[in-house]
């Protein structure tokens, strides 16, 4: 067993066993990952000032950071294990190598240092310890604040090895069985590289968090009164539901109704109508034309890299002959793609913007505020954006396990350009194109957000085409 199996099962026991027992062609390449390694190496070449090397002879030559190593060794009770440190930081001491020793560092994204570094730094140090034959007590966790690099430390005591201890002993036996139950925490699977292997099996067991609406909280709940799985609660009676729902105070027996038609929904494969109150007044204001919008964004640096309209007359016309504008927003040209914004959205007083979910609202609101508009212009503004995520859970429950843009464009057949994207991948591209300056990855970006606005354009259609269903 390793560190990364270690930061596996500190999240998810499945994780671990899968990334030490699974097979590889289960596995989806994770461009969160790709990311996060990315921003590490930036972060850590920062703080060592650029001087970063590889391997043991870095050690030895005694360079201030030291990457890529791989150190083995027996822990304890014939157990062997392998560390691969984020990074080792030079400091004053000790070691087989002369008057230096190292200093494990990891890497953290936002504010929290979470159990996941504290174990990682304190199983590292029980390693390298014999390694490089000095004693370490403490380790440092790298993070970057307001783009200023930030060094906590950490003092690797007793107690904190002691319970990594415990957990190592009990990843050991994880390992050494069968594969764990799926995690009721599904919201961790989204990043996960083997979240398409478990929603498989998720399904086809009929587990109760693949519903809409359906954490761990309401999972165990369920479970508790006797609703194991989604074929039980498709079939319960929506007063008795709403009874047992009764921590939830507020709106039981509408949640217990929802529950239980998505659950009836996501069995047969058939949708549920609800409403058509809210798609005739959503036809009535795109008649005489619409524009959607989609942006793509770098969430933790708040910047909106590309916003992508799409031009609609008329849903009459030809795909092929609608008009769609990227434009990129370099942070240092920030004005004139504010401006191409406000050109575009005032061309068209009156149209409507339709998107999918919350951020492109915002995001628009915020660049209004930064031009100074007035309360009363920034109302009018925002008074024309339609959220078709909003809209479409109002009038529907649909057989799917999200609402999310690529889970119901996908059910009604959109199929994107470029094959397995994803906004996470866009960013990843975006990355890479800041480091290369390689068009290809801004092409790459300008076609997924293209086919983002289509797909919401698709869901827009199905809205209208089904607007004349009877409650």
């Amino acid at each position: 067993m390793n560190s990364l199996h270690l930061k596996s099962f500190t999240r998810c026991k499945r994780k671990a066993w899968l990334d030490f027992k699974g097979k590889k062609s289960y596995e989806v390449w994770s461009p969160h990952k790709a990311i996060d390694k990315i921003n590490q190496f930036q972060v850590f070449s920062e703080f060592c000032n650029g001087k970063i090397y590889t391997g043991l002879k870095a050690c030895e030559n005694g360079y201030q950071g030291v990457i890529g190593l791989k150190i083995q060794g027996n822990l304890f009770q014939n157990i062997n294990a392998e560390i691969r440190p984020q990074l080792l930081v030079k400091t004053k001491g000790k070691s087989k190598w002369g008057q230096y020793k190292y200093l494990p560092a990891v890497y953290k994204l936002g504010h929290k240092t979470t159990k996941e570094h504290l174990f990682d730094l304190a199983f590292c140090s029980m390693l390298l310890e014999s390694f490089q034959e000095s004693k370490i007590e403490k380790g440092l966790v790298i993070s970057t604040f307001y783009k200023k690099v930030k060094v906590e430390e950490i003092y690797l005591n007793k107690k904190l090895r002691k319970k990594v201890l415990n957990v190592l002993l009990n990843l050991n036996e994880c390992l050494k069985g069968s594969i764990p139950e799926i995690t009721q925490d599904r919201k961790k699977c989204t990043i996960c590289s083997w979240q398409k292997f478990c929603d498989k099996e998720a399904k086809e067991n009929g587990y109760l968090t693949d519903i809409d609406g359906i954490g761990s909280k309401t999972d165990s709940l369920l479970k508790a009164n006797g609703i194991t799985n989604t074929q039980t609660l498709a079939s319960y009676s929506e007063k008795k539901l709403g009874e047992k729902l009764s921590k939830f105070k507020d709106q039981n027996y509408e949640k217990a109704s929802i529950f239980i038609k998505q659950a009836q929904a996501y069995i047969s494969g058939e949708p549920f109508f609800i409403s058509n109150k809210n798609t005739e007044e959503l036809f009535e204001k795109i008649s005489s034309g619409f524009y959607i919008f989609d942006i793509e964004s770098n969430p933790d640096e708040k910047h909106d890299f590309l916003y992508g309209f799409l031009k609609v007359n008329n849903l009459s016309i030809k795909k092929g002959d609608l008009i769609y504008e990227p434009i990129l927003n370099l942070k240092k040209n920030k004005g004139e793609s504010y401006r191409q914004i406000i050109e575009i959205l005032f061309s068209q007083k009156e149209w409507p913007v339709l998107h999918y979910g919350e951020t492109e609202k915002i995001s628009i609101i915020n660049i209004a505020k930064e031009l100074n508009f007035n309360f009363k212009e920034i109302d009018s503004l925002s008074s024309r954006f339609i959220d078709l995520h909003t809209l479409i859970r109002k009038s529907w429950i649909l057989p799917l396990r999200n609402y999310g843009l690529k889970t119901v464009s996908n059910w009604l057949g959109f199929e994107w350009v470029q094959k397995n994207v994803s906004g996470s991948k866009a960013l990843y591209w975006w990355i890479q194109y800041q480091i290369t300056g390689n068009q290809i990855f801004l092409k790459k970006i300008i076609q997924y957000n293209k086919d983002d606005c289509f797909a919401t354009l698709q869901i827009a259609e199905y809205l209208i085409k089904n607007r004349l269903k009877k409650n």
